[in-house]
């Protein structure tokens, strides 16, 4: 398998505090990647160095083979990011925060077109096409969201608590876009606070107080501390943090 992302002792201090404490790990192309990590652990201060947001104390890193120290502006072209929080315009349409991002990365104008008109497809949103962002339900929102951060069609894409304020029937359809992703060869590196979501990941990563604890597919890591589910994996890990914020 090719690896799109490789860290090497990945370290990120501010003053005297280590965030992120000599990191090391890969991921593969296509694979689905949950990192996760209770308030406090430091786990988006690593995305954010992994996203090309924040230059890191030591250590190294490639995402789509290109460094994180000297070439951010390659990373963020190549990659695709969803926030936690909502990320598109409210008194933009739906069809019009397509085209807006098309462009933001610079995707040609047949390009954008095609683009828009797919999505709506896939989206099943052809009717709302001029409707405005802020009146869909938060489920078609973040669906709408996921399908606007892969509309250029990366390598790579980062996923910050997707589905954080949504219920559990729109979450698994949300999941089936994160697949089909996935299934096209797109890398999805997620974060969730949601423990039944880890279980949908190929490998899991956890990090407690700026270390990865643990790392490995949610079966070995059940196996390996004896939980019946990930949710008592990771408290099994999580309750022998120290740090309160992150």
């Amino acid at each position: 398998m090719e690896t799109v992302i490789r860290t090497e002792k990945l370290t990120k201090r501010f003053g005297a505090f280590v965030a992120c404490n000599e990191l090391s790990f890969s991921v593969d192309k296509g694979e689905i990647f949950g990192f996760l990590g209770a308030n406090g652990a430091g786990k988006t201060t690593a995305m954010r160095m992994l996203c090309g947001l924040l230059t890191p104390s030591a250590g190294k890193a490639t995402i789509a083979g290109f460094d994180v120290y000297t070439q951010t502006e390659k990373i963020k072209q190549r990659i695709g990011y969803m926030s936690q929080k909502f990320s598109l315009y409210d008194d933009l349409s739906v069809a019009e925060n397509i085209r807006f991002y098309g462009g933001i990365y610079g995707m040609s104008r047949p390009a954008i077109r095609e683009k828009t008109e797919r999505l709506l497809e896939e989206l099943q949103l052809q009717k709302e096409a001029k409707t405005l962002v802020r009146e869909l339900p938060l489920g078609w929102k973040q669906k709408l969201a996921f399908s606007v951060s892969i509309v250029h069609d990366p390598g790579i894409v980062f996923l910050d608590e997707p589905t954080g304020g949504v219920d559990p029937v729109t979450r698994r359809q949300f999941w089936d876009l994160i697949y089909a992703a996935a299934d096209k060869g797109v890398t999805i590196f997620v974060t969730t606070h949601y423990m039944d979501e880890a279980e949908y990941c190929n490998r899991v990563s956890i990090m407690v107080d700026g270390v990865i604890a643990a790392l490995d597919s949610p079966t070995a890591l059940k196996q390996q501390f004896g939980g019946a589910s990930m949710e008592e994996v990771f408290y099994e890990l999580a309750r022998k943090a120290k740090r309160k914020g992150d």
